[in-house]
């Protein structure tokens, strides 16, 4: 890929040298190291989620660690969380969260700081990011980070959503890939089918903006393979501690490695959100959850899953790129907005055997041009991006 040419943050005097084995390769390595922390920022509302992205390129021999730490509203607070130990290539190290975090009160999911109990009232009051760069000692390459925050979300307890009124016809022309040709691809990286929705989805916004992997990105993929780009996409975004593909700040920061763009994964409010954004041509990848019959059209249930909305039709009803059809002259669906808005804006849902599960709440990622259109800045000022 092309280098990128934005300021950013970037190792000038390393602080120090610390060792580091690789807990997925066994190795150990010294490495030189600078440290960033942000300032306390409070969220609009105490929060009981939060979930980091940052936008960056770590060039050969260089890494970076991305942490969180909260405030509680009694004052006292976490230690802080390694939210992902992350590099654009797996050459130098193995991209990866870490599991077993939590100090009694919160915990860390993959990509996610929850509180443990928001019944309960503990809510994050304030919020600040730590990142972490590192090189090989006496390198002169250095990560650089053009972007980096998290999202404070007050997680609603809502089973039931009614659709808004339409406001938007009109759909943006996207590639359409299906994870379902490379079930059984590289299970190194998950083997592909259901498990490749995340990078499938990612990549159709990658290209749907101009950009895509270079020969040199696509050499070691086996050539009979078709869609070779989806392959690449999922071992770029393979969390080697979660073992898979769907790490959301995984995925938005694969997206913003190429030249000229921006990502952040966030939670919208509506689908008046959502349609300002696809108005303004910036398509969105969406999280849903929900069983084969609460879906017409879908042919599936799934605990998890992503899809690209592209547009609405001229009822109002959903046209997404859903990755999980057969191959890709199925990918373009339209679901009904009276069946699809409720399952992306809810936040639990009525499982088997009637337990309780979570639901997505709106989770989404964007991805945009850094040099973005009036309409389209104000389309992500109005959702929360900045």
């Amino acid at each position: 890929m092309l280098p990128s040419l934005r300021p950013g943050l970037v190792i000038g005097t390393p602080v120090g040298t610390l060792a580091r084995t690789d807990p997925h390769t066994g190795r150990s390595e010294p490495w030189e190291y600078a440290v960033w922390t942000s300032p306390w920022h409070r969220p609009a509302v105490p929060a009981t989620e939060a979930v980091a992205s940052w936008n960056a390129r770590t060039p050969s021999g260089t890494w970076l660690r991305a942490e969180l730490r909260a405030r509680y509203g009694d004052g006292t607070r976490t230690p802080w969380f390694t939210m992902g130990c992350w590099a654009s290539g797996d050459e130098d190290i193995r991209r990866t969260s870490v599991g077993g975090q939590g100090d009694g009160r919160a915990s860390v999911h993959t990509d996610t700081l929850a509180v443990d109990d928001p019944a309960a009232g503990t809510r994050f009051a304030a919020l600040r990011l730590r990142l972490t760069l590192h090189r090989r000692p006496g390198g002169g390459a250095t990560p650089l980070v053009w972007r980096a925050g998290a999202m404070a979300s007050c997680v609603p307890d809502r089973s039931g959503v009614p659709a808004e009124e339409p406001r938007l016809a009109g759909e943006l022309v996207l590639p359409a890939y299906s994870q379902n040709v490379h079930t059984g691809r590289y299970p190194e990286y998950d083997g592909g089918g259901e498990a490749w929705c995340s990078p499938a989805c990612s990549q159709m916004v990658v290209e749907y903006w101009g950009r895509r992997p270079d020969a040199g990105d696509l050499a070691w993929v086996d050539p009979a393979y078709g869609d070779p780009q989806v392959c690449h996409a999922a071992r770029a975004t393979y969390d080697h501690g979660y073992q898979g593909c769907g790490n959301w700040a995984f995925n938005t920061a694969y997206a913003a490695s190429y030249p000229g763009l921006s990502a952040v994964v966030t939670r919208l409010g509506s689908m008046a959100d959502l349609e300002r954004l696809i108005a303004a041509g910036i398509p969105v990848i969406a999280s849903l959850s929900f069983a084969q019959e609460e879906l017409t059209g879908a042919g599936y249930g799934t605990a998890g899953h992503l899809m690209t909305v592209v547009g609405f039709s001229a009822a109002g009803d959903v046209v997404c790129h859903d990755p999980a059809a057969p191959d890709g002259a199925g990918v373009r669906r339209v679901y009904r907005r009276s069946q699809w808005a409720p399952l992306w804006l809810r936040t639990r849902r009525r499982g088997p055997e009637g337990r309780t599960l979570p639901g997505p709440g709106g989770v989404c990622y964007l991805v945009w041009p850094a040099r973005a259109t009036h309409a389209q800045r104000a389309a992500l000022a109005a959702a929360g991006v900045r």
